[in-house]
């Protein structure tokens, strides 16, 4: 005759009332188990579907997206010029506009500087921009390849990327943003800014104003006008 377990109980093959309970017991639980697991793994299954399947929808806006202002800095112990950047607009901001001030920032720095030392790939520049928007290092794989997604069907655009600008705040030669504004109606994203850059070496520095305007097709932005103001030339060279 064999024997049988069923939880802490040892029955023979005649099935007595008690090992009947625990028999049928051990069965509901499995089936309950197996049911619950069932029903996560179709939810899990039907809410990816879902977030795959909504579509993008632009909402109207007019946002400053980035400005200057001066703060005091407590290691410098003084006063400086510093970018600040709209928070509440970049927790909630859309993928299509990410992609478009993602972009803009590919060229200009935002205050970048080296997460640590410089590694081999020169690929962990930390920019504030590039920070609010959780794309990545400047000029990284994660931040280019973010890009290239969004930028699938703007071949001109894609070439462009591949001159992305990773230099740090402390270089003689770089360019920064003074403001950066976005206007969203429709399908449409307008990112106007102003831009300023110095070289030290030369002692000679510059501004000028750019306004860049997307369109939003489903999956994929198009860089469709680019007007770029004359740029403004200074020398700072000291009078012997």
């Amino acid at each position: 005759m064999k024997n049988y377990i069923f939880g802490n109980k040892y029955c023979s093959i005649l099935i007595t009332p008690i090992c009947m309970k625990y028999l049928s017991l051990t069965i509901l639980i499995l089936i309950v188990s197996c049911a619950k697991k069932n029903e996560s793994e179709n939810l899990k299954t039907t809410v990816k579907t879902l977030k795959a399947e909504t579509p993008i929808k632009l909402t109207d806006k007019s946002v400053k997206f980035l400005w200057r202002e001066d703060a005091y800095d407590k290691e410098l112990k003084d006063t400086v010029n510093s970018i600040f950047i709209n928070k509440e607009y970049s927790k909630n901001i859309s993928e299509p506009e990410k992609a478009a001030l993602g972009f803009v920032a590919s060229f200009i720095g935002s205050e970048c500087d080296w997460d640590g030392e410089p590694n081999a790939k020169y690929d962990n520049l930390s920019c504030k921009i590039n920070t609010a928007l959780n794309i990545g290092y400047q000029c990284s794989e994660e931040h280019l390849n973010f890009l290239r997604k969004w930028f699938k069907n703007d071949k001109k655009q894609l070439e462009r990327l591949k001159d992305c600008s990773a230099v740090p705040f402390t270089a003689s030669v770089q360019n920064t943003f003074d403001y950066i504004n976005v206007v969203t109606k429709g399908d449409t994203i307008k990112i106007t800014f102003k831009a300023n850059g110095v070289n030290m070496r030369t002692e000679n520095s510059w501004s000028y104003k750019e306004e860049d305007t997307f369109v939003f097709k489903k999956d994929n932005l198009v860089l469709v006008k680019s007007k770029e103001s004359e740029i403004e030339s200074h020398s700072f060279k000291s009078e012997d």
